[in-house]
């Protein structure tokens, strides 16, 4: 899978910040992956509480709204929202023949909505036109990923290991680039699969670990190695200077 779009940032160069709201765990949690994997901040919230609650405490630039909710709907969340953050804009979930619950959303001041089941790209591309159009964001100034002294660029597909130079296939560099967009984070072997393959969940594990190998040649033989393995749980790309911190972990 390749990305051939500019990585959005905040006007002061600070990562985009999103707010999910969705009660449905394993839905939340992709979505959170697939806006990581753009180089985003995501707070995720499973009822409306903690949604009004996550939105005071974090300041987010656009908002992912399920309509249904346990406590309380979309639209009062919207409204608790837009009470303290009156400019964020705000994309709706929606159950796909539940016309009236898009009509009400926007017409109480939503942006714009997706029908679920929905594709996480086109999500991304909705967010990413929310963001332009409400000035919340501006391009980033360079395609440059640097972890420790590692370096990628994004536009020319060159990689740097200190001063030396990497050659990568195209599946290694998208699996690098995953991994460097997301540095001190573990990722499972199925959000991998997801965001570099584009596979479903389930049986094809064994070959993330076979490019994770190919990678651990290239970019750590003879050095300080940067990829680490959590076993049974994932794989985390760290600074070689910091081998010692704990990583965090994804949902």
């Amino acid at each position: 899978m390749t990305d051939a779009t500019e990585t959005l940032v905040r006007p002061d160069g600070s990562p985009i910040r999103v707010l999910v709201v969705d009660d449905e765990q394993m839905l939340a949690d992709l979505l959170a992956s697939a806006l990581r994997y753009e180089g985003w901040e995501v707070t995720t919230a499973g009822t409306g509480i903690a949604a009004v609650r996550a939105a005071q405490e974090t300041d987010p630039d656009v908002v992912v709204l399920d309509i249904m909710l346990p406590d309380f709907d979309g639209l009062e969340v919207m409204r608790r929202i837009h009470g303290h953050s009156p400019d964020v804009p705000v994309l709706f979930l929606t159950a796909k023949d539940a016309v009236e619950d898009r009509v009400a959303g926007l017409t109480a001041g939503g942006d714009d909505y997706v029908t679920k089941p929905f594709s996480l790209e086109e999500v991304v591309a909705r967010l990413r036109a929310l963001l332009r159009r409400s000035g919340a964001s501006s391009e980033k100034p360079d395609s440059l990923l640097e972890v420790g002294d590692l370096r990628m660029d994004e536009d020319s597909h060159e990689v740097w290991r200190g001063e030396d130079e990497i050659r990568l296939t195209a599946t290694e560099f998208e699996l690098l680039r995953y991994l460097m967009r997301n540095p001190r984070r573990v990722l499972s072997k199925p959000q991998i699969l997801d965001r570099v393959w584009n596979y479903d969940f389930g049986g094809q594990a064994n070959i993330v670990e076979l490019y994770i190998s190919y990678l651990r040649r290239k970019i750590d033989k003879g050095r300080e190695p940067m990829i680490h393995t959590m076993r049974g749980v994932g794989y985390v790309l760290k600074p070689a200077d910091t081998t010692s911190a704990s990583p965090r972990s994804t949902p």
